[in-house]
């Protein structure tokens, strides 16, 4: 009971001072997407396909997630995401419902960055916690959507730097080892996005988590058929 008190007061804190994933701390107030972005300036070319490819699809997740829209490749509407969002967070803070407000043919969900990240004070295993609450979140949409397909999209690695500042970012395979599994389990769709990452030295911005433009439409190239 003392840790589910201490996880809703420290995830509600969250939403308020966290963007995706780590500084070194996890309660370390994220840097804004627009200064995470300055580097990457918005590209508009191409956008309009990507636009029609995926009208019919919601990614969900987390500050990574939620440049999709940032960056104009997808429309506001196509994406449901927030700094800081935990799959626990992303149950409590209603986005099954603001999916079904939308009825979409295909769900992306893209969580975990920040899970991993999460502190003895709520729990002692990252990994099996945020799983749970993962498994959770697909039930749910299934029982809202019961006719969308769901496809998982793995944590997205960070760069070495990056890891050197916040270590826990190394248990990122482990964390995707157990997304598979569990995505085999659920019986939904699980997109390996490690070929986008063959060339990776361009695709980041300054903080080594957040990503350019390119990322995300080499991304949804990758995640094309999924829709058809």
């Amino acid at each position: 009971m003392y840790k589910k008190v201490i996880s809703t007061l420290f995830i509600g804190s969250i939403a308020l001072t966290l963007a995706a994933c780590g500084d070194g701390q996890y309660t370390i107030n994220k840097t804004p997407m627009a200064e995470v972005n300055e580097t990457a300036p918005m590209e508009k070319s191409n956008n309009t396909s990507y636009k029609t490819i995926f009208q019919h699809s919601v990614f969900l997740g987390d500050s990574i997630t939620e440049a999709l829209s940032y960056h104009d490749i997808l429309d506001e509407f196509n994406v449901v995401a927030g700094a800081g969002t935990t799959t626990e967070l992303a149950l409590e803070a209603g986005y099954v419902d603001k999916l079904a407000e939308r009825n979409p043919q295909h769900v992306f969900i893209m969580l975990g960055s920040d899970d991993i990240l999460l502190p003895p004070q709520v729990t002692d295993n990252p990994k099996q916690y945020s799983l749970k609450f993962y498994a959770k979140l697909i039930d749910s949409i299934k029982e809202k959507l019961p006719d969308a397909a769901i496809t998982v999209l793995p944590v997205t690695p960070v760069t070495p730097e990056a890891e050197k500042v916040e270590p826990r970012y190394k248990n990122i395979n482990d964390y995707n080892q157990g997304l598979k599994e569990l995505a085999s389990k659920e019986q939904v769709g699980f997109v390996d996005l490690s070929s986008i990452f063959a060339d990776s030295q361009n695709l980041y911005s300054s903080d080594g988590v957040h990503f350019k433009p390119e990322f995300y439409t080499r991304m949804l190239d990758l995640l094309k058929d999924q829709v058809k």
